[in-house]
């Protein structure tokens, strides 16, 4: 039997526009002197991934839909994937700079993934000064996470400049969508059983109101949440009232992006996690905050308030029923202390923004994403979710931006023989989350960073790039 998609898995379906957007996407940027004859060519990438497939299945399943969207999709395995058609070349105009290469995946990161066919697509990139080639990946968000993006990653690379054999397992009968009565009759039942489920959301929910986007902002949502932990619901650390800032980049977004990628030395900011006494997520949002607040200033729109940081954490689960991993996010919300101007300050500052989050979740994970998916009747999900989106982009905002660190391999891969140098995520900005997404993914003994922003919101996303680092400078200066 096919595999369903978890209600949080059909949300990132169901709230996207021509301008919000749910894939997620990589860069790996290559040097192709260790390749066989010193190029990486589309056909051999296609080979790769035709040899390979089996260890990705994000790249083997398509979309079935339920009859009258009474139900969620179901994903079913595609026996004739048309490799032409997702494996494509093209090329820089010379000199073939970075920023032309953000420019490039900037316009092809704005453009929608077609749904009748497996959601994801490559893009072999040539023309980068010194030899150099990209390759730009992306997949719908509701067929992998962080974590599974980062094992389709590893599905494709190897350890050394030689590819590895893997014969595939014998090919079994695939899986079959239910027949279209059967979906339609699922469909009918899970209507039936929705009242239950929202009743259980509001009552699951209440207690914990001061860690929900939009809602925590709302007069007496915290001491509603006390007074019901308060007579024995459950027994949580509090959270501080975040009040979420307007800023350039808070509001609805456009369809059009713009991207700048950079990498930091992952010692330094090591050295500096020890010396203060933190952790190297603490250094990577100190090192964000930094930066906002510099651009900030320069534009004389610095909040008094700090920024509130949206941060997804992944916590992967498995389908009902099945062994497709689903989309489990936590989405915790901390202060970027951008209204402090003393970097080793700053830095402690979210340490104990981080650490009230952490002990908070570690009392009990926040689950109301999950939940709130659950008890959305799945015929109203596409409304309801791109309602909701529009309305909270036009009140209060539900946070300035997202930041996510990804950790990655320590040692250096290759693909298709030639040597990965370093490896940018390119995530998702959406009306709800502003448009800035900064996201950090360690591999080799860098910090590589990918900062996706509103074009019309953030026209010059390269300076954050020098921002990180003249940050990272600043406090190396701090304790030395």
């Amino acid at each position: 039997m096919a595999r369903q998609l978890s209600a949080l898995d059909a949300q990132f379906l169901n709230f996207e526009t021509s301008a919000n957007l749910a894939h997620i996407a990589g860069l790996a940027v290559l040097d192709p002197s260790t390749a066989p004859g010193g190029e990486v060519t589309r056909a051999t990438l296609i080979d790769l991934i035709k040899e390979r497939a089996h260890l990705a299945p994000p790249l083997r399943r398509r979309l079935v839909q339920v009859p009258f969207r009474l139900d969620h999709p179901y994903w079913v395995e595609d026996r004739e994937i048309d490799f032409d058609y997702h494996v494509r070349e093209i090329a820089l105009p010379r000199p073939g700079d970075d920023h032309q290469l953000g420019e490039q995946v900037a316009r092809l990161h704005g453009r929608r993934l077609d749904r009748r066919r497996p959601l994801w697509e490559l893009y072999l990139i040539h023309g980068l000064s010194g030899g150099r080639v990209a390759v730009y990946t992306k997949v719908h968000h509701s067929a992998i996470d962080g974590v599974t993006g980062a094992e389709v990653l590893a599905a494709l690379m190897d350890l050394g400049p030689e590819p590895r054999r893997e014969a595939a397992p014998p090919q079994s009968e695939p899986e079959a969508p239910p027949e279209t009565i059967e979906m339609i009759a699922r469909g009918v039942a899970r209507v039936l059983e929705n009242p239950g489920a929202a009743v259980r959301f509001v009552a699951g929910v209440m207690p914990r109101l001061d860690e929900i986007p939009v809602v925590s902002q709302l007069p007496g949502a915290g001491l509603v949440s006390r007074l019901i932990r308060g007579i024995g619901a459950e027994p949580l650390p509090g959270l501080p009232r975040m009040a979420v800032p307007r800023t350039p980049f808070s509001g609805p977004i456009s369809p059009h992006r713009r991207f700048a990628f950079g990498t930091l030395p992952l010692a330094d900011v090591k050295r500096i996690k020890n010396e203060f006494g933190v952790t190297v997520n603490d250094v990577v949002l100190s090192l964000c905050a930094a930066a906002l607040r510099r651009w900030l200033v320069q534009r004389d729109e610095l909040p008094r308030e700090p920024l509130v940081a949206g941060i997804p954490i992944s916590s992967r689960g498995i389908t009902e029923g099945g062994d497709i991993p689903a989309n489990e996010v936590v989405l915790a919300l901390a202060t970027l202390p951008t209204d402090v101007s003393d970097p080793g300050e700053r830095l402690r500052g979210v340490s104990r923004s981080m650490k009230t989050v952490k002990d908070r979740y570690a009392a009990a994970p926040a689950t109301w994403l999950l939940e709130f998916s659950e008890a959305m009747p799945a015929a109203l999900n596409g409304l309801a979710d791109r309602a909701a989106f529009r309305i909270a982009s036009r009140t209060a905002p539900a946070m300035n931006l997202m930041v996510s660190n990804v950790p990655g391999p320590q040692f250096p891969l290759y693909m298709c023989g030639a040597r990965l140098l370093a490896h940018y995520p390119v995530s998702v900005i959406t009306d709800v989350s502003g448009g800035i997404n900064i996201t950090v993914f360690s591999y080799d003994g860098s910090l590589d960073v990918g900062i996706v922003v509103d074009r019309d919101m953030v026209p010059d996303v390269w300076d954050f790039i020098d921002y990180l680092k003249d940050a990272l400078d600043e406090l190396r200066r701090t304790n030395s």
